[in-house]
């Protein structure tokens, strides 16, 4: 039975009826009216579509995808309202349709007030423009007047850390600086609703932690709502005072958040051993260009639970769009709720060039992990004199569990950590006579 958490006001600022969105799977369109008449003279007369990239899958054309079938929610004013669940439950798409950017196939969406989202980097930029000039184009798509966003221009440009930059042009700016200048534009301007999805996971540490300490503010003290998708339970726990749980489109469960995290951890998928990661999403907007991983298998194994100690093999298939010196891969190691474990010292797979397809086999060492679920995402990078550069983090986390072992610990308490430490190593052990 879905429950629902006490809200913080009575007053309803956004309600979702019975919302569905259905999408069709394979190319709509060609992009011009010549590729469109092109195609469908092609398919008239039983030929290939000369449009189509080699290898297209027509066979999943005219099939559609519910990606969010029979949505119900309310939020209310002041309420920081987290929303989980495994890739593909239909958390962003909800999100684009609380933003307006799409529209749903069925049901109704009611909003009260003004919404200031953030959904990936560089949503509601222009690329052309400086920041300070993004900064009020933002404040005018949302009414705000010249004379309102000159009030807080100051307040953005310190929060963001760009002043620096902030007459130059955003095409220039890295991936950390969009997301710091983004959500100080929809931190300070004025709107009653904020939305965001896990962009921050882009920022470093520092500039996260003080995100999640501004939108708390925001709910806390401001009285704005907030709406915010996270994998990382632990910013869940620290901003949010209720929670939702999407699987396969629907609400699976609403209410308080510790229970919402124990109900998203049991839907953790462990009998995946083989990722095709073609159509997954990038964690990093410049990743995946100049080298992209194609493929991530386990080996050995039906599905990816390890014995305590043993060894996870692992297969990935990669290819690069020119030649690169040096390619290196570490992993980020999570437990399933989110908490960091570690991160592998990273290794050298050797250069690689164009017109090939590498494929690379490790072994991840196990015997240090205590028992549980984990995940892992990848990172394959190139080094240069000061710094990584990455070159592809897919959006997906791996996961694997491991079972428990007798380690001569009478109970393995969770609490205690994830890490199996070996045995202390007793140096000296003498003893003396009592004197007297």
């Amino acid at each position: 039975m879905q429950q629902t958490a006490q809200p913080v006001t009575k007053e309803p600022v956004i309600q979702v009826d019975g919302v569905k969105k259905q999408y069709t799977l394979g190319q709509i369109g060609g992009g011009t009216l010549t590729a469109d008449l092109q195609s469908w003279w092609a398919r008239l007369r039983g030929k290939e579509d000369p449009n189509l990239p080699l290898g297209t899958d027509t066979r999943l054309f005219g099939r559609t995808f519910m990606a969010l079938n029979g949505i119900d929610l309310t939020v209310y004013k002041g309420e920081a309202l987290g929303i989980i669940g495994r890739n593909g439950a239909g958390k962003s798409t909800l999100l684009k349709l609380l933003s307006r950017i799409t529209a749903p196939s069925e049901g109704e969406i009611r909003i009260k007030g003004r919404i200031a989202s953030m959904l990936e980097v560089g949503t509601g930029f222009n690329q052309e423009m400086t920041g300070r000039e993004n900064i009020y184009m933002n404040g005018a798509i949302l009414g705000m007047s010249k004379a309102e966003v000159d009030s807080k221009l100051e307040q953005i440009i310190a929060f963001s850390e760009c002043a620096d930059f902030i007459d130059t042009p955003v095409k220039r700016y890295s991936s950390g600086m969009f997301v710091k200048l983004a959500f100080a534009v929809a931190a300070h301007l004025d709107s009653e609703i904020m939305i965001m999805d896990e962009v921050l996971a882009v920022g470093d540490m520092k500039f996260q932690e003080k995100c999640l300490n501004k939108m708390g503010d925001v709910a806390g003290q401001e009285g704005r709502t907030v709406l915010y998708v996270s994998h990382n339970m632990s910013t869940i726990r620290q901003l949010c005072t209720r929670c939702i749980v999407l699987d396969k489109g629907r609400v699976l469960y609403d209410g308080d958040v510790e229970t919402a995290i124990a109900i998203y951890m049991d839907t953790t998928d462990v009998n995946v051993v083989d990722y095709d990661l073609t159509d997954t999403s990038r964690l990093v907007p410049s990743a995946g260009f100049r080298l992209f991983v194609e493929r991530l298998r386990f080996l050995d194994k039906q599905s990816s639970v390890f014995a305590a100690g043993e060894p996870v093999r692992v297969e990935i298939r990669w290819r690069v769009s020119h030649y690169l010196d040096a390619v290196n891969l570490k992993l980020f190691i999570h437990f399933r709720d989110s908490s960091p474990v570690g991160i592998t010292h990273p290794i050298t797979l050797g250069s690689a060039e164009p017109g090939r397809v590498y494929t690379t086999v490790f072994t991840l060492d196990t015997s240090v992990l205590g028992p549980g679920q984990y995940f892992f995402r990848l990172d394959v990078f190139e080094r240069e004199i000061s710094n990584a550069i990455c070159l592809d983090m897919p959006g997906q986390d791996f996961a694997f569990e491991i079972t428990s072992a007798d380690r001569t610990l009478p109970i393995w308490l969770p609490y205690w950590g994830h890490i199996h430490f070996p045995p202390l190593v007793v140096e000296d052990n003498q003893h003396e006579p009592l004197e007297g």
